[in-house]
C-alpha cells in the first residue's frame, strides 16, 4: 500500500464522517442560535434552557436521516472492503 492510497482512504473517511454528522451538527447549531436569540430578547439567562430543544431536534433529525445515513455508511464500508481486496492481491 502506497502513501497515496493511505491519504485517499483518510480523505474518504473524513469526507464521509462530515457528511454523516453534518445534518445533526447543522440542526444543533440552528436550534442553539434560535434559543440564544430568544434568551437575549426575553432576558432569560438560564444556561440549561438550550439543551432540551437541541436534544429533541437532533434526535428527530437523526431519525429522519437514518435511512440515508445507513446507505452512506454501507457504501463507505463496501468501498473500504474493495480497497482491502485490491491491496491483498
Amino acid at each position: 500500500m502506497e502513501t497515496l492510497d493511505v491519504v485517499a482512504i483518510g480523505q474518504d473517511l473524513l469526507i464521509t464522517s462530515m457528511w454523516l454528522s453534518g445534518p445533526a451538527v447543522a440542526v444543533s447549531l440552528v436550534v442553539g442560535l434560535g434559543v440564544s436569540l430568544m434568551q437575549t430578547v426575553t432576558s432569560i439567562q438560564e444556561q440549561t434552557l438550550s439543551f432540551a430543544p437541541r436534544i429533541v431536534a437532533v434526535g428527530a433529525v437523526m431519525l429522519l436521516t437514518l435511512p440515508w445515513t445507513l446507505e452512506q455508511a454501507s457504501a463507505f464500508t463496501l468501498r473500504m472492503m474493495e480497497r482491502m481486496i485490491l491491496v491483498t492481491q
